[in-house]
Parts: C-alpha cells; structure tokens; sequence
C-alpha cells in the first residue's frame, strides 16, 4: 500500500467534509444537504458514459487495475539491482557467460529474465537493445493509455458537474412561480458542480500524477537495467558496470552502494 496516496486521500476528503460540517446546527442536517441522488446520477453515470464513448471497452474493463497501480507498487532497491548485475558480471568473467544461465531461469522480473537470456544465447548487444528498447516503449504506451483514461475521467466529470448546473437552473426557471420546487433544483444546480469538482481535483487529477511518477519510475529501472545487461552482453569489467549504473541513483544513495 502506497501510504502517501491514501493519507493524501484521507486528509483531502476529511478537510473537504469539515468544511461541510462547520456552523451551527445538526450534523446529519448538514451533512445531507450535500447529498442529492440526481446529482450523483448526472455526475458518475454521465462521466463514465462518456469515458466509454471516448475509450475502447478494453481500456475501461482495466479501470480497477489501473487504479490499483496508484495504491499499490512494490518498492524499487536499486541497490540490490545493481549487486544483482555486479554478481552476474563478476561470474560471467571468471566463468563464461554460459554460466549464467541457471541464474536466469530463476529471475523473476520477466523484463530482465528476458534480456539476460538474450545475453545468454549469445546476440549481439545492439539487437539486444532493439529489443529491450521496445519493451520499453510499449510498457510507456501501455502506461500512457491508463494515464490517458484517468485523464479522461478528470475532464469529463467537472463537464457533467455544469451540465447537472444548467439542469437545476432550467428546472428552477421553470417553477419560478412554484417557491417548492425551487429549492430541489437549486440543489441540483449547485451539488452537481461540487461533485464533478471533488472527483476530478482530489481522486482523478491526483491519481493521473501518481500514476505518471509510477510510470517514469519503471521506465528508469529498465533503463537502469538494459545498461546493466549490455554492459555483461559486451563483457565490460564489473567495476566499470557498477559505475554506469550508480549513475541512476541520487549522489547520496550513490555513495553507499
């Protein structure tokens, strides 16, 4: 779990809800005039129908997992990926690179395994960085399409927010000579701006920027790692791959590598 996404969310909502709750009289009172069926109806619904005339049905089926990438991410030791690419270095030069691949069978990051059998079977570096490279580029495609739906999200909900405004407004228009049905528009009127507001400002925008740090992170670390297996695929000296990669870490982490 991403402590920094979710105490973000926590605090935001919390202050937002405060602020609905501060004055005097009842709690509950106060509370409920926030909520208003119509208007969650023209906000959620609307947002994402229009999400899914925008986006194919496949990209919106991945909703749940895209999100869950802002919560939810393995933390990156770039350390022990370095040590990892020293060890492979230090014995591919005292035993050949053949005696690698035992150790490559059991490397669980696919995009690694990948290229270090690459590496192992014996291709020439630069079609091994053709390779990787588009690996790399099709996980920033893939990437940039949940940015991109998050997105959408983000643009479309304050869009149906003023929609649900100029509802409320022609309904209440409409009964000016009806002082009862005035108050329930209005209502309408204002509530669905609010919640466009609050969905798009403090879940989707955020979400959208978590996820692109995400991204920009994994893309470093594959970066970090073709460098490493071009280095052994090159039989470069294991001190020379150490430096190449302390070069992706800040210079303070760098120092106790």
């Amino acid at each position: 779990m991403d402590l920094a996404t979710l105490i973000g969310l926590l605090c935001s909502f919390s202050l937002v809800l405060m602020g609905m709750l501060m004055g005097e009289g009842d709690m509950t009172d106060k509370f409920m005039t926030f909520v208003d069926i119509p208007s969650v109806a023209i906000v959620l619904g609307g947002t994402f129908g229009a999400t899914l005339t925008s986006t194919p049905l496949g990209g919106v089926a991945n909703l749940g997992k895209i999100v869950k990438n802002a919560f939810f991410a393995k933390p990156i030791d770039i350390k022990i990926v370095i040590d990892q690419f020293i060890d492979f270095a230090n014995r591919a030069r005292r035993e050949g690179i053949l005696s690698l691949e035992g150790a490559v069978n059991a490397i669980g990051d696919d995009y690694l395994r990948k290229g270090m059998q690459l590496t192992v079977d014996g291709l020439e570096p630069q079609v091994i960085e053709e390779i990787l490279n588009g690996e790399i580029e099709n996980l920033e495609n893939r990437h940039q399409a949940g940015i991109d739906l998050i997105n959408a999200l983000a643009t479309f909900a304050p869009a149906l927010g003023m929609i649900g405004t100029v509802i409320g407004l022609v309904a209440m228009l409409k009964n000016l000579d009806d002082p009862s049905a005035i108050g329930p528009a209005m209502a309408v009127a204002l509530v669905t701006t609010f919640y466009g507001a609050i969905l798009a400002n403090l879940v989707f925008i955020p979400v959208a920027n978590k996820l692109k740090t995400r991204s920009s992170e994994e893309v470093q670390l594959r970066e970090m790692q073709l460098q490493g297996i071009l280095a052994i695929a090159k039989g470069e000296n294991p001190r020379l791959i150490q430096e190449k990669l302390n070069s992706f870490q800040p210079p303070k982490q760098r120092k106790a590598t």
